[in-house]
């Protein structure tokens, strides 16, 4: 359906390391970095600070296992910028966690709180261990010991983690508990996407699928499309996938293919979200539904579809599957789910991807309301929290709009450019600590 015109765009002429679909996350949020900062007249040296972290821990992560060995894992903090307020990321438990994945992680959550507006700077972390292989105990034990080995980097005002791949609710509880023992005084506002019972806010669990599904409405609605005609393929049903899929079902659109890492279901005539569970309502679920097609989950990719939702995990679109991709629109639920070679054949091929750090951008957008609340000792309804969220996805979207409209450049670099534009501007008030 997307059309393969390559007319205007030369290709890049990018190193085989950089281009190459193991292409690391730090390559790619430099390269779009300075991707947007070509468009901006600002001060070089500001975008070269921004090249690189502020700091980044790493540390060692002894527990004993419940076989009485003791194991040891490493674990990362990296802090990218803070110079619109504290330190806001994720942190994953994945086995492939590494101090470069962090770091492009942490700068892509920057972008993301700049884009949002939100009084916050990126950092990302994690330990490089597969949580499938910890019982509930040795999870437990092993961010307690995380939580002390970076006691000294977090907190409510300095940097905040939350949960990622690998980690959830109870993870965020734990390391609360942990941290706020060491204080000595019960400090909820350390993390956030903790259980509501213990100061965590309504909705956030949900809130990344559901931005996903208003920058997904509110772009099928720039395009002229009416969104009840519209069909819709999601790679990925954890958390965000599934509450994007079940949202956008709502709105009157045919999701017609979800899959988790066991494949992937089909069905054109539309599929019920709400009767697949989720990965985490039931793991491995999706592929004992009783649907007419299956499929893997690179050929989900390659459907006639007009919107396709990368939303598992990254560098899934490359440069080897891009020219394959019949979507109309491509909207990035996961992060960095499109390598910088297909970002390039896609803009050839007029194919609008909207960025990550826009679309899902929900999860910290509730995260900020959580700290807010935590701050106030106040908490929000449900129905408050959606609402805020929708009011602060249009007003984002509303910003790229007019970036996107005002200049010749892609949706990607439209965002990126919101978001530099503001941490310049803090940049140059600020000044440079001799």
């Amino acid at each position: 359906m997307a059309s393969d015109s390559s007319a205007t765009l030369e290709e890049r002429t990018d190193s085989p390391a950089e281009s190459s679909d193991q292409e690391s996350a730090v390559k790619t949020a430099r390269r779009q970095l300075e991707d947007a900062a070509a468009h901006l007249d600002i001060d070089p040296n500001i975008v070269e600070r921004l090249k690189h972290p502020t700091k980044v821990q790493e540390v060692t992560v002894p527990i004993e296992r419940d076989d009485g060995t003791v194991e040891v894992f490493t674990g990362y903090r990296a802090q990218h910028d803070s110079v619109r307020g504290p330190y806001k990321g994720g942190l994953r438990y994945q086995p492939e966690v590494t101090r470069d994945e962090c770091v492009g992680l942490s700068m892509w959550m920057t972008w993301k709180c700049a884009v949002m507006d939100l009084p916050f700077g990126g950092a990302k972390g994690g330990i490089a261990v597969d949580p499938k292989s910890l019982s509930e105990a040795e999870r437990e034990r092993l961010t307690r010991r995380f939580a002390e080995e970076i006691r000294h980097v977090i907190g409510p005002t300095r940097d905040i983690p939350a949960p990622d791949m690998g980690t959830d609710p109870q993870t965020m509880a734990w390391l609360m508990d942990a941290y706020s023992m060491q204080e000595g005084e019960t400090i909820p506002g350390v993390v956030t996407g903790k259980p509501p019972v213990i100061g965590g806010s309504e909705g956030r669990e949900a809130a990344p699928g559901r931005s996903v599904a208003i920058i997904t409405r509110e772009t099928v609605d720039y395009y002229s499309r009416d969104l009840t005609d519209t069909t819709v393929a999601i790679q990925g049903y954890g958390s965000v996938g599934a509450n994007a899929a079940r949202l956008l079902d709502d709105w009157g659109a045919t999701v017609v293919a979800v899959s988790d890492v066991t494949g992937a279901i089909y069905d054109p005539a539309g599929l019920d979200p709400r009767s697949i569970p989720s990965h985490d309502e039931e793991p491995e679920a999706v592929m004992r539904q009783d649907v007419p097609e299956t499929l893997t989950n690179d050929e989900l990719l390659e459907l006639d579809v007009d919107v396709l939702i990368p939303a598992a995990i990254g560098n899934v679109l490359t440069e080897d599957n891009a020219g394959a991709v019949e979507a109309d629109i491509i909207i990035e639920g996961a992060n960095g789910p499109i390598t910088s070679a297909a970002d390039d054949i896609f803009t050839r091929r007029e194919i609008p991807v909207i960025p990550d750090i826009l679309a899902n951008a929900g999860g910290v957008t509730v995260s900020y309301f959580e700290w807010l609340q935590d701050i106030n000792r106040r908490s929000w309804s449900l129905q408050r929290v959606n609402d805020e969220l929708e009011t602060e996805m249009l007003a984002a979207w509303s910003d790229v709009c007019d970036e996107y409209e005002a200049r010749d450049v892609t949706w990607r670099d439209a965002t990126y450019i919101v978001a530099l534009s503001r941490i310049t501007e803090a940049h140059e008030a600020r000044g440079l600590w001799p």
